[in-house]
């Protein structure tokens, strides 16, 4: 692969290459580093192996990448939480941790893996080999509902059906502070407005980060359009620390939620890539409360809500899923607190 160093890079090689390496090559910034290291980034043929060399606009790179191991995708008996199966489609409760298809280092454990097991060769072949089935994702960290096709049928179905934006999500998401209307200071940030009964809407487009390849970032004339809308469901602490909030997609972007809520100065709870360094005050909701929210191990997000109709017998059909078990101690202790 050649790489092209764009216009006002990053001080050092392995940022820069983090930036400009396309998305689909799916190769991390520690992939990068481990390529540098072994030699196998060159500039006129020679390697280049300190990550902290300097890089300047127009320098061309050579990144020699060896083909993996065509790694079959094989079934693996991994427990599923099923809400709904029948013979077009299945819908489960993804837990906490669980990759939803293979991707360099993750060919194992995966839901597709799974799927794989519980339902045999039935699942959709859209998706190709190694995302047999699947029409949407949530991230590993994220919790709770999705829909798997398993006709081709069933999988173009529901695939316009997330193209027109017609899929009815909302998730359930533990923020820092609360987005409320009566907070005068959001009137003020662009993109974001109030609507009927203290909605809020953030409406932005989405493009990757120009420095950090693997995060979204909020832009003006590129990238794509995206919509959000939230509602605050409960408060902690006085004046609130944190708050519960529905939140539910018009658009369904990569990581959508998080960046909408960070961008509006309320990102969720336990996010290390968008949440920032803000913290829970103890003195706001008490030692114990504050420990639990300051030291929660993700993003504390869940889709709780997936309806659409079926794309094989047009049935309306609605499902949800319960807060999994981290999320809900957390807001137990945050209610009781207050």
């Amino acid at each position: 692969m050649h790489v092209v160093i764009g216009e006002d890079p990053p001080d050092r090689l392995d940022k820069a290459l983090v930036r400009e390496v396309p998305e689909e090559a799916a190769l991390s910034r520690s992939r990068l580093m481990k390529m540098i290291a072994e030699g196998k980034v060159l500039k006129g043929g020679v390697p280049v192996t300190d990550p902290k060399t300097r890089v300047t606009e127009g320098e061309r790179f050579e990144l020699v990448i060896l083909a993996e191991e065509d790694l079959q995708t094989l079934p693996e008996n991994i427990p599923l939480d099923v809400i709904w199966e029948d013979g077009d489609l299945i819908v489960v409760n993804k837990p906490v941790g669980m990759v939803v298809h293979p991707a360099p280092g993750s060919y194992t454990g995966t839901l597709v893996n799974a799927l794989l097991f519980h339902c045999g060769d039935t699942l959709s072949g859209v998706g190709g080999a190694k995302r047999p089935g699947i029409v949407h994702r949530i991230d590993k960290d994220t919790s709770g509902l999705l829909v798997v096709a398993k006709s081709d049928r069933a999988h173009h179905g529901l695939a316009a059906q997330f193209e027109k934006h017609t899929v009815n999500r909302h998730y359930v998401a533990l923020v820092h502070g609360s987005p409320s209307a009566a907070d005068p200071r959001l009137r003020g940030v662009k993109g974001v407005s109030f609507e009927t009964g203290g909605i809020l809407r953030i409406a932005t487009h989405l493009a990757r980060h120009r420095t950090d390849r693997q995060r979204q970032a909020v832009v003006w004339n590129e990238g794509r359009h995206a919509i959000t809308r939230a509602r605050v469901v409960e408060e902690y602490g006085l004046p609130p620390v944190a708050s519960l909030v529905d939140c539910w997609l018009e658009t369904g972007r990569t990581h959508q939620i998080r960046v909408h809520m960070a961008h509006a100065g309320h990102g969720l709870i336990g996010d290390q890539t968008y949440g920032g360094k803000r913290r829970v005050a103890p003195k706001a909701v008490g030692e114990a409360a504050a420990e639990l929210a300051n030291t929660f191990p993700r993003q504390a997000l869940h889709a709780a809500t997936l309806g659409f109709t079926h794309p094989v017998t047009g049935e309306e059909l609605q499902f949800e899923a319960p807060l999994p078990a981290d999320m809900a101690a957390l807001v137990e202790a945050l209610r009781n607190a207050g």
